[in-house]
């Protein structure tokens, strides 16, 4: 197992209800997981079989079930799995969650070629993978357990976003080396203090797809609001016609290139060939 596996395994068996927290915490935060659903409703197929990829306590899984998919959830975290199992009984979506199953995204050798009608990697999974030849097996596992012209979802964390945020974190940007490290390469091994994340730029995800997938849309996921995430929470909380009007903005404009690229997280959709 790689340091930044091992890492990435530390970090989110530390508290795993975080993550299915963090989706949820403000109404920043919740445009992440907002976007990512509407778009999931505009390109998913009515019915049918979705693979969960990295799915963490499983609140997509969860979600999806409850709309009648059947979802199969695989994750490299036994903490994670253990509170997905929780969250699954206590939503009553039991006979729509088909797997709970321990793995990561680089080898998804338990499931056959052309086995899903959709797949999921949603939050960020393969912004923790390293090295760059790591993350092309990753998505070409993804793209191949897909059914042709199937969906496949990912979802990554935003060099550019994170940059537009380095006021908050100056002392890794007083720390040189490091800091050249993140903007530069994107590879950031004090990651939330512990761990390690890959942050990427648009052009970066979308050529990992070549000669894979059609890449048919992009969209950022907090988009325009990623500068100043406590400045939309504080008008979404004292400004509701301000915010429903800001909202229609970013559905707006979510899909253009400039805004994905620096969202704090940004999502790729693919139809497999």
């Amino acid at each position: 197992m790689s340091k930044e596996t091992e890492l990435t395994k530390k970090f989110y068996t530390k508290d795993p209800e975080k993550e299915w927290k963090r989706l949820d915490k403000d109404p920043f935060h919740r445009l992440e997981f907002e976007t990512t659903m509407k778009f999931l409703n505009e390109y998913l197929p009515k019915n049918g079989s979705v693979l969960d990829a990295g799915g963490g306590p499983g609140r997509y899984s969860v979600e999806l079930a409850k709309q009648g998919y059947d979802m199969n959830l695989l994750d490299l975290v036994p903490a994670n799995m253990e509170l997905a199992r929780k969250k699954i009984k206590k939503f009553g979506v039991e006979n729509r969650i088909k797997e709970v199953t321990e793995g990561s995204i680089t080898d998804l050798s338990q499931f056959s070629k052309n086995s899903f009608d959709a797949v999921l990697c949603l939050g960020g999974p393969l912004s923790h993978v390293h090295p760059e030849k790591e993350r092309k097996k990753a998505v070409s596992e993804l793209v191949r357990v897909a059914k042709k012209d199937s969906p496949i979802f990912i979802s990554v964390i935003g060099k550019f976003g994170v940059l537009t945020n380095f006021f908050e974190w100056i002392d890794e940007v007083k720390e040189t080396e490091h800091y050249k490290s993140v903007y530069l390469k994107g590879d950031d091994y004090r990651w939330c203090d512990e761990g390690y994340s890959h942050f990427f730029e648009l052009k970066e995800l979308i050529s990992l797809f070549e000669g894979k997938a059609k890449v048919i849309e992009q969209v950022g996921l907090e988009g325009l609001f990623t500068p100043s995430p406590a400045k939309a929470t504080e008008v979404a909380h004292n400004e509701p016609k301000a915010w429903e009007n800001l909202k229609e903005m970013h559905y707006n404009l979510c899909r253009h290139p400039s805004v994905a690229d620096i969202s704090l997280h940004f999502m790729v959709i693919a139809k497999k060939k």
